[in-house]
């Protein structure tokens, strides 16, 4: 069976959910602490005299939070680079070549498993150096806000305390930036970073198992509803080494005539590039619909083109800010001083919920990821 990011998409949902409840905690927290002695003239300076005691609890949850993850990172690694490989298995288990690849041992590449939880820990080391720092400076913020709204008299200082709560609720904890120069907030760009990397187990263990028994080239899907980035490589082959860069290669058919006088039969194959050109490019990104197949000369044929009428990939980013606008009124419901404001944030999430509804029943082709919904979910 083919290999595609979405095989080890599930891995990395018990990892999201930590920074889900990380993220939660951590504005329940700033909201209570922001709560405390709201009627007490001395509000702002009691506030910032407790800053120290708001840092711990951060900590505690930032730390907490990374020794759960790091576990279940590296077992989500080894889970989904076995499922890579058992997919070279499946695919291939009825030729000779598969029969081989099923006969070899099938434990995980530790290296390679090595490799990607090191990129892991260096991809979001700078969330857990960035939480402390992004709540307490936006706590800082917002008292500094609530004092100069109330000495103006133009509101309450709970008004002002709720106002500001909800602007830093609906951004997130901000202040992360990937490699491409996005900006993300914390629990999303944790999670973006955990299907990233369980997804490239999963390829890397697909084509480690056919680099093994010599199989050199793979084929890309055809997937509805692909976004620019990954539309020059449908249906291309594509080398698993080698240089980039479209090429022609005179290949041996895999099936060959018995017989010693039988001449060997040979083909022209077209290579679009290589992987590691096709994945530089935007191949295999977060979110991605591709998979990964091998290509054997004279045996593979190119996938046929899936068209989706009546929807677009215009449509598919439509879902995804549908999505966003539910998660920020959850996070302001998570962030709500009081049950009034508590309720009033879960009319806005009943409404882009059915909003969510109105578009899917418009476009049937797309479905509903409720988990993409939950606070901390990648965009």
């Amino acid at each position: 069976m083919p290999v595609s990011p979405a095989m080890a998409e599930d891995l990395a949902t018990e990892v999201a959910r930590l920074y889900e409840d990380a993220e939660a905690s951590l504005l329940e927290r700033m909201a209570a602490a922001l709560e405390a002695d709201l009627e007490s003239p001395l509000w702002a300076e009691l506030k910032l005299a407790a800053i120290g005691n708001l840092r711990q609890a951060v900590e505690t949850v930032a730390e907490a939070l990374q020794q759960d993850t790091d576990g279940k990172v590296r077992g989500a690694l080894i889970e989904a680079y076995n499922r890579g490989r058992q997919a070279a298995v499946a695919e291939l288990g009825a030729l000779d070549i598969g029969r081989e690849l099923v006969a070899r041992q099938t434990l995980p590449n530790a290296p390679a498993v090595d490799r990607l939880a090191a990129s892991m820990a260096e991809d979001t080391r700078p969330v857990y150096q960035r939480i402390t720092r992004a709540v307490v400076d936006g706590y800082r913020r917002i008292v500094a806000r609530v004092s100069g709204g109330v000495l103006l008299g133009t509101v309450t200082r709970r008004q002002a305390a709720q106002r500001a709560l909800d602007q830093f609720a609906a951004r997130g904890i901000t202040g992360f930036v990937d490699r491409a120069g996005r900006s993300w907030d914390m629990a999303s760009y944790a999670e973006m970073a955990v299907r990233s990397v369980t997804a490239r187990a999963a390829v890397e263990g697909h084509i480690d198992a056919l680099a093994e028994i010599g199989v050199g080239l793979v084929i890309v899907s055809d997937a509805p509803l692909e976004c620019p980035l990954c539309a020059q490589w449908e249906g291309e082959v594509l080398t698993l080494s080698g240089p980039p860069g479209p090429q022609s290669l005179r290949m041996e058919h895999t099936i060959q005539p018995s017989g010693l006088v039988t001449p060997t039969r040979t083909l022209v194959v077209h290579v679009a590039g290589s992987l590691v050109e096709a994945r530089a490019a935007g191949l295999f990104h977060p979110n991605c619909r591709h998979s990964l197949a091998a290509y054997l000369p004279g045996v593979t044929t190119r996938p046929p083109h899936h068209p989706t009428p009546g929807t677009t990939y215009e449509d598919t980013q439509r879902q995804r800010e549908i999505e966003r606008h539910i998660r920020a009124w959850k996070r302001r419901q998570a962030a709500a001083m009081d049950e009034q404001q508590r309720r009033r944030a879960g009319v806005y999430v009943r409404k882009w919920q059915a909003t969510m509804r109105e578009h899917l029943a418009t476009h049937p082709d797309l479905r509903r990821k409720s988990q993409r919904e939950q606070i901390g979910a990648a965009r």
